[in-house]
């Protein structure tokens, strides 16, 4: 392209990509299991009503509808996570669930219900399906669009093979969290899982049983329904993996997850590489065009992004995915490693803002004459935490002498 041409800008108008590729989000399940599942599910409601959107209304801009779709994005998880703690959360589903009941008709209500019970609350290899096939659709979009360009423009091939080495670290941990038994708790083992932990009295107490295993719970343990089953240190039970995460897989789980948001932020940044060396070589940031009103202007950080969404549709878009995709990722790993570092499960931190929201509903009552305030009894410092993860407290049988 020569310099200072004029591009017309009717050309630049771009049109969404009809077969948007969505990714893997390892999340959480019981207590929390909404809260954690909801992000991907407005991922995925959302790609398809901009699509819709951008068929319906091809003159609005790319990053108008991009920026549509981030915002309303991270307003839900937003508003997910601050109300997680609280029973606000409770009462927003539970009013959303009577609005559609009287909207949606009887039979339909019972259909969906049947699959939704199918999909979280029985196990089941639905999830562990679509976890391999979204991420071989994404690793098969970078393959054929990214990685022969990126080889013409004699990008390091270390830098270009970074996503498939995480990408078979990723599988290995995957698979691990999948089939390691999380800590499940039997009558064989009972007594031994309750001297690993002591029970704080306040959000475990002993002499508790389990009214489904007609056991007693040792602390930081919990009943699984969908696995049917008491987990040692339950921390949520993870349809991506169907399985439970407990003591024994917590380690697995946390670097199934670091791999995961690496790999896309690695995709993400060789895309970003290319796109920026396109631009570079070919000057294109020192090209005018005419706008609409026949006006010259200089070439704009706006008409970049759409002029290379013209270019290289899916690679953009791909982009656009997987850098949501990493700030969710990358959101929901900081988590598990604040959880990992103080030494508390996603089940506790669930049950905590409980405690903590009940105490204060209940303030102004007189104090009862052994106040229990919730304190978190199990930390040791950050490294002694981090080290219980990848070395779990396990449970030892006292020889006979």
């Amino acid at each position: 392209m020569e310099k200072n041409s004029c591009i017309p800008l009717k050309t630049c108008q771009c049109f969404w990509h009809t077969h948007a590729k969505n990714c893997e989000l390892s999340h959480g399940g019981s207590t929390g299991c909404v809260v954690a599942q909801v992000p991907l599910a407005l991922l995925l409601i959302l790609s398809a009503i901009i699509s819709s959107w951008t068929v319906s209304a091809p003159k609005m801009e790319f990053l108008v509808l991009f920026s549509l779709y981030l915002a309303l994005l991270l307003i839900g998880v937003a508003l997910i996570c601050i109300c997680a703690r609280t029973q606000y959360l409770d009462g927003l589903v539970r009013g959303g669930a009577q609005i559609l009941s009287r909207i949606i008709p009887e039979c339909l209500q019972r259909a969906v219900h049947r699959l939704l019970h199918y999909l979280f609350h029985t196990r089941n290899y639905t999830f562990i399906i679509l976890h391999l096939v979204l991420q071989g659709m994404v690793y098969t979009e970078y393959t054929r669009e990214v990685f022969g360009y990126c080889q013409e423009l004699e990008f390091s091939l270390y830098y270009l093979l970074l996503p498939y080495l995480l990408l078979l670290v990723n599988l290995c941990f995957f698979a691990l969290s999948c089939v390691t038994n999380p800590g499940t708790i039997t009558k064989a083992n009972e007594l031994l899982f309750l001297q690993v932990y002591e029970f704080d009295e306040v959000m475990f107490r002993k002499n508790v049983r389990c009214p489904t295993c007609d056991l007693r719970k040792p602390a930081r343990s919990k009943h699984c329904r969908v696995c049917n089953r008491c987990v040692h240190r339950f921390d949520h039970h993870c349809v991506w993996v169907n399985n439970c995460i407990g003591a024994w897989n917590a380690r697995y789980f946390l670097i199934y997850l670091l791999t995961l948001t690496a790999s896309a932020a690695t995709m993400a940044s060789v895309i970003t590489a290319f796109l920026v060396q396109v631009v570079v070589f070919s000057d294109l940031y020192l090209e005018t065009y005419i706008d609409t009103h026949g006006h010259s202007q200089v070439v704009d950080t706006v008409f970049l992004v759409q002029y290379l969404f013209l270019l290289f549709p899916r690679i953009v878009f791909l982009l656009g995915f997987l850098v949501v995709l990493s700030f969710l990722l990358g959101g929901y790993l900081c988590f598990a490693l604040y959880l990992a570092a103080t030494n508390q499960t996603t089940n506790e931190w669930y049950r905590a803002g409980r405690v903590l929201c009940q105490h204060c509903r209940h303030e102004a009552q007189p104090p009862p004459t052994e106040p229990r305030v919730f304190q978190n009894t199990y930390s040791h410092g950050a490294w002694s935490n981090l080290r219980e993860i990848f070395l779990p407290a396990a449970p030892y049988k006292k020889k006979k002498k």
